[in-house]
């Protein structure tokens, strides 16, 4: 084994793999898909920090996931789309560089998870103890579930990475369009099973408390709403809760699919464009389905494109 390759401090990223005809559509694509992201996520933000009617708990709460996503998707898709323009054998990455890479890349995993959760807690005292909501969501209380929702994927986060950056390293390439835990430990020529037990551990504990909380907070929602003969609150709580349910799942499935096809090494491919879009499909999709669904959101934006329109042209 020759000192070039144990801890090396340079890796080779295999990326994605295209042909010379598709790899500017595909690029386009990516680069399209990622400026809408942007675009969509800090026009949410904008509106809730400028729109005064916005400054609601659930639209706080909200907040999180455009900053998850463009955080999420800025730290890890311009990398990407510069390594599609490079032959193989120049995709190379420095290893703490990987490592941010994948600090980022399951920090908005965790993130998603952990933020949906506090916005379920949000939607189940809002139906079900609406009496009491505006005491118990306050500021410092929204305050508290955000620093609980980071505060939790970054401990998970940092032992799930630190376990792997104790390893020594006998190989050089990430078999991954980007950086993450698996493709990091897959280096090392050490024993990996705390790391696998722990990275078993992560999952159950995260998918199970996410699952769990979903399933619990909504069986109480309906519960209440089958109770209720009252079809004014029945209907705003369905469509708030079916935004939130759906964003839920399409976070939820992307996630599965990139989780199953790891365990599958001769779909790398599929596996690699599944990585892609469980950043590219959530992100370009939640600010979407906010905003269609959010009255307040609509009706500022109506507002908006209205005063554009009475605007007197010289």
């Amino acid at each position: 084994m020759g000192n070039d390759t144990f801890n090396s401090f340079t890796l080779q990223m295999e990326g994605v793999k295209v042909t010379e005809v598709s790899v500017y559509p595909i690029f386009f694509f990516f680069f399209l898909s990622y400026i809408i992201i942007i675009l969509a996520n800090i026009g949410i933000i904008v509106l809730v920090v400028i729109d005064r009617s916005l400054h609601q708990p659930m639209y706080l709460l909200f907040c999180n996931l455009p900053v998850n996503d463009i955080l999420g998707n800025s730290l890890l898709v311009p990398r990407l789309l510069i390594d599609m323009l490079k032959p193989p054998s120049e995709r190379l990455i420095s290893y703490y560089e990987c490592v941010g890479q994948a600090f980022t890349s399951h920090m908005f995993g965790t993130a998603a998870h952990t933020v949906l959760m506090i916005m379920a807690f949000d939607r189940y005292v809002a139906i079900c103890n609406p009496l009491r909501y505006s005491a118990i969501m306050t500021n410092r209380m929204v305050m508290k579930l955000t620093v609980s929702a980071w505060g939790v994927a970054l401990v998970l986060v940092g032992i799930l990475l630190g376990l792997t950056v104790r390893l020594n390293r006998c190989r050089t390439l990430i078999t991954n369009p980007y950086c993450d835990n698996a493709s990091l430990f897959k280096l090392s020529c050490e024993s990996v099973f705390i790391n696998n037990v722990y990275g078993l551990t992560f999952t159950v504990v995260l998918l199970s408390s996410s699952i769990g909380s979903m399933v619990l907070t909504y069986t109480k929602i309906t519960v209440v709403c089958l109770m209720s003969k009252n079809k004014s609150l029945n209907g705003k709580a369905l469509k708030t809760c079916s935004t939130h349910l759906f964003v839920y799942l399409i976070m939820f499935f992307s996630g599965m699919v990139c989780i199953i096809l790891h365990r599958f090494p001769h779909h790398s491919d599929y596996r690699k464009l599944a990585a892609i879009l469980f950043h590219i499909i959530p992100g370009g999709l939640n600010p979407i389905i906010y905003g269609v669904q959010s009255k307040e959101i609509r009706k500022f934006l109506s507002q908006l494109f209205q005063s554009k329109k009475v605007l007197p042209s010289f």
